[in-house]
């Protein structure tokens, strides 16, 4: 593939999204807006693929090559050869429509625009553009392209498009991702939150509803995920899962188990409350764990570990300073 990525964001998913392309030997420019931001990109950068030359998947010496495929400018003029983008800024429509204003303005070669927004649909981005002289030109090639924490080593995609949206896009998309190894899915109509997120949350809202019923732990939670059926779901699916056991007995189930299951409409007080403690997570050193005397990096091993099988692409061995 020949096409020149532009990647707009300095975040956690911006610089996995970087390590993605030019893992797989492609020209990426990634936008920041100040060399602040272009140092932390950096870190990050340099971090995600320091831990591929640790985990063995890369000798420095092909570290080296990934990373000379990577231009960093503070400049969307500098992106002006780009075709393919990757937008990942705070999930803010109002940023992200500049971003693509901006694109718009400067970079005549576009051909797709995938917005990493892990709750706005498409529609929702573009509703009262109709106007907008500059969205107008780009919207037709505008879809979201969800990526999973860290993109370049959680394979999954969820794809979306948009009223806009021109035929033949999405495909080119699904073609795009299959190229950088990942595991595109489309949805054939927008949602809020798509399938991941609706999915998580409807677990994470059980599971405090459970808690707050003082029928169990956010300890027990936890363990009976790891210790049940979790593991399961990294080499089956669910509705496989429902297959295996018979519909009738899942009908049953359902029949018991729908009409007392949370229906809550907000964040539950099991949350709430902690919120306005200050425990708001790790960042803080107390959520529902306190954080403060753990091993963080051995929390991180365990986060990315099911993961790293999904790391077996043929990495670029030609630094992109001798292609051409």
């Amino acid at each position: 593939m020949d096409q020149k990525i532009g990647i707009i964001g300095s975040g956690i998913i911006a610089s996995s999204l970087a390590v993605l392309t030019t893992g797989h030997g492609l020209e990426s420019h990634i936008l920041v807006r100040s060399q602040e931001a272009k140092a932390r990109l950096m870190k990050r950068f340099e971090e995600h693929y320091a831990l591929l030359v640790k985990k063995g998947i890369l000798t420095p010496e092909g570290r080296a090559v990934c990373e000379s495929y990577l231009h960093v400018t503070e400049h969307y003029e500098d992106l002006s050869e780009c075709s393919i983008f990757l937008e990942a800024v705070t999930e803010d429509r109002t940023v992200k429509i500049s971003v693509f204003e901006q694109i718009a303005k400067a970079c005549p070669k576009v051909k797709m625009i995938c917005s990493a927004s892990s709750a706005i649909t498409p529609d929702m981005m573009l509703a009262g553009q109709e106007n907008n002289e500059w969205i107008c030109r780009i919207a037709d090639r505008l879809i979201i392209a969800h990526p999973f924490n860290p993109a370049h080593i959680v394979p999954y995609f969820e794809l979306c498009a948009s009223a806009w949206t021109r035929e033949g896009l999405m495909e080119e998309a699904v073609s795009f991702l299959r190229f950088l190894d990942r595991e595109p899915v489309v949805l054939k109509k927008p949602t809020p939150g798509f399938i991941g997120n609706r999915l998580q949350f409807a677990l994470f809202r059980e599971a405090m509803q459970l808690v707050e019923e003082g029928i169990c732990d956010f300890e027990d939670i936890d363990r009976a995920l790891q210790y049940s059926f979790c593991p399961r779901y990294t080499s089956i699916g669910i509705f496989e899962h429902m297959d295996y056991a018979g519909l009738d007995l899942d009908a049953k189930n359902c029949k018991l188990l729908f009409p007392i299951l949370s229906d809550r409409k907000d964040a539950p007080e099991v949350m709430t409350s902690r919120l306005n403690a200050g425990k708001t997570g790790t960042a803080a050193g107390e959520g529902f764990y306190d954080w403060r005397s753990r091993d963080m990096e051995a929390y991180a091993e365990r986060v990315n570990e099911p993961f790293w099988k999904f790391i077996n692409w043929k990495f670029p061995t030609v630094p992109d300073t001798e292609q051409g």
